[in-house]
């Protein structure tokens, strides 16, 4: 499965097949929420929140790709992510492209 953030893939011409998306919700355990909080004091990286981060946009990700599959996709374009906190120490991540095959 090719994997685009442009519209368009140079030499190739695309059918549509529709949007596909993927999306999780994580959040870190009670002892990692507390010691972020704690860091957020004196500053820096929160490591643990931007692993999680990753950990959220490959399995959106991954779901996507899953959704591609079963429209026989060849390529996903146009990608996109979007996230947004759902409460204190959980995070919504959202992967949405467009499905399509080449003509």
């Amino acid at each position: 499965m090719l994997l685009v953030t442009t519209d368009y893939i140079p030499g190739k011409e695309l059918t549509l097949l529709g949007m596909v998306k993927g999306s999780t919700i994580q959040s870190k355990n009670l002892g990692k929420d507390i010691s972020q909080g704690l860091k957020t004091l004196v500053g820096g990286e929160l490591k643990a929140y931007t692993e999680m981060m990753d950990e959220a946009r490959e399995l959106a990700t991954k779901r996507m790709v899953q959704e591609g599959e079963a429209m026989n996709a060849e390529a996903i374009v146009n990608i996109r992510y979007a996230s947004s906190s759902v409460m204190q120490g959980a995070a919504e991540v959202l992967a949405y492209g467009t499905a399509a095959i080449f003509k």
